[in-house]
């Protein structure tokens, strides 16, 4: 019998990432693996990097290099780095960062169990050359689901193993991937696909992470329960772009039938769309999230800019005055809606006028939540070979004032919501018993959050009918419409031992 290991699974990024890191949870733990919280407790720490724009890939390497101490005092023998940023750079990471004893890609992620044992044993795992994935898969969307030897993590490419441990299962079938949660928090996310087809200017994600490819709505139904069956009461449905879910199953409108199936889930109190294309909004799909019990309101829109000229050097479509009607459209089928997006500054090419028509449109969108970047080149983009390039200081100036901005009209658009009935999710009691959650219009990590004003004793895992009585920035304090006690709610949850 092989000697047993422990391993730690440090996650950066998204919820993508996160989704991925429970699938080398689950290969680990079935083939013997002891998951460990802390990497001081491992004797292989294994960190999955973002690569998304240079912040992120800072945060990465840092996380490398503190993973790296641990060598030098604890039971850490090695440190390995998977994910984009490792996907994305290859043997080019593994040069410039020689702390990290191996750099994984997508394609090692079935044998993630061997890599990290030979690697272990001292042996070396030679780092792959980055390619190209968008060219790993046919052009034609109707063709690639037959693509079954292209790596796509989160989706079913592999037999699974007998007698697996307690706690891994295939999420949805026997060839789905293998999955085993991190913690035991009431929500989760699901990978609807991966990849992206749009070509954005700014934008490298799809070359390390492929075309566009959706996942079966069995597989997706199958893990959901899955699950439910763990303790979780929120579904967050993440991807590149959920709005061209089915375009490659032949419908495009999938995502309108799969929903209620989804919320009709036994033990699923929330399903919540993430990452959503204006551009591909469609009626139904607006109907579909606005109008299904237990689906929630929320709109995460990817506007980026509003100037009409920055978003088509961007290769977007669009402008303020469509993207104000798309919301005013949301919002009268569900006035309490939920709407946020993100934003460049400082584009190549940006003028003093194109930076006034996005205040323009923040002023007016009611969005309650905002995230502002500085534009930065990315390897590989059009855009980083883009003339007319905003100094960098100038671009700084423009990210502080948009912040700014953004921060306080979140802060009146939360103030809106006074006097709300809103259904929050308890998802921790802190040390001083604090009741913290999340409304429909509070997505994990991103919106804020809602605090609950009751001396109750309510679990983690209950929906809680609650007034909005008080905010803080973009956080809400709400009362509960009955004594906890009275309202049903779910199974206590807490941390899960890794």
């Amino acid at each position: 019998m092989p000697e047993r290991r422990t391993v730690a699974l440090v996650t950066l990024g998204c919820a993508r990432n996160e989704v991925d890191s429970e699938e080398l949870a689950g290969r680990l733990a079935a083939d013997g693996w002891e998951l460990v919280e802390e990497a001081t407790e491992a004797d292989v720490a294994v960190v999955n990097t973002c690569g998304f724009v240079e912040a992120a890939k800072k945060d990465s390497v840092d996380a490398l290099l503190e993973a790296n101490d641990l060598k030098d005092h604890g039971r850490t023998q090695a440190v390995v780095a998977v994910g984009c940023m490792a996907e994305r750079y290859g043997k080019e990471l593994a040069e410039a960062l020689p702390e990290a004893d191996g750099v994984l890609g997508f394609d090692d992620y079935a044998d993630i169990s061997d890599r990290l044992r030979t690697i272990l044993a001292g042996g070396v795992h030679a780092s792959h050359t980055p390619r190209d994935r968008r060219k790993l898969l046919p052009i034609s969307p109707a063709e690639r689901q037959d693509a079954a030897s292209v790596a796509l993590p989160g989706h079913a490419q592999d037999t699974a193993p007998e007698d697996l441990p307690e706690g891994v299962a295939p999420a949805s079938g026997p060839r789905a991937p293998l999955r085993r949660r991190l913690d035991s928090s009431p929500v989760a996310s699901v990978k609807l696909a991966s990849g992206c087809d749009r070509r954005c200017s700014f934008c490298a994600i799809p070359s390390f992470r492929g075309s566009f490819i959706s996942r079966r709505p069995s597989d997706v139904l199958g893990e959901t329960r899955w699950l439910a069956e763990q303790g979780v009461k929120e579904i967050m449905l993440v991807s590149e772009n959920n709005t061209s879910y089915g375009k490659d199953l032949g419908d495009i409108r999938l995502l309108e039938t799969l929903l209620p199936e989804l919320a009709a889930v036994d033990g699923i109190e929330r399903i919540r769309v993430s990452y959503l294309q204006p551009a591909e909004m469609r009626p139904g799909l607006i109907d579909v999230l606005t109008s299904t019990e237990k689906v929630a309101p929320y709109f995460d829109l990817s506007f980026q800019h509003s100037a009409p000229g920055v978003l088509r050097a961007m290769r977007r479509f669009g402008d303020t005055d469509r993207f104000l009607e798309l919301l005013e459209t949301i919002r009268g089928k569900a006035p309490q809606a939920g709407a946020r997006s993100n934003f460049i500054v400082g584009f190549p090419g940006e003028t003093e006028d194109d930076l006034a028509e996005l205040e323009r449109f923040l002023s007016e969108a009611r969005l309650d939540a905002i995230g502002v970047f500085g534009y930065s080149d990315e390897d590989g983009t059009e855009a980083a070979g883009y003339e007319n390039k905003v100094d960098p200081e100038v671009v700084a100036e423009r990210l502080e004032r948009v912040s700014r901005l953004a921060e306080e009209l979140t802060a009146q658009r939360a103030e809106e919501r006074l006097g709300e009935v809103v259904e929050v999710l308890v998802e921790e009691i802190d040390d001083t018993g604090a009741v913290l959650g999340r409304g429909a219009h509070q997505a994990p990590e991103t919106d804020g959050q809602t605090l609950l004003s009751t001396g109750g004793e309510p679990e983690v895992g209950r929906m809680v009918e609650a007034k909005v009585i008080a905010t803080e920035g973009v956080d809400l304090v709400a009362e509960p419409l009955e004594p906890l006690e009275r309202q049903g709610g779910g199974e206590p949850t807490g941390k899960a031992d890794r």
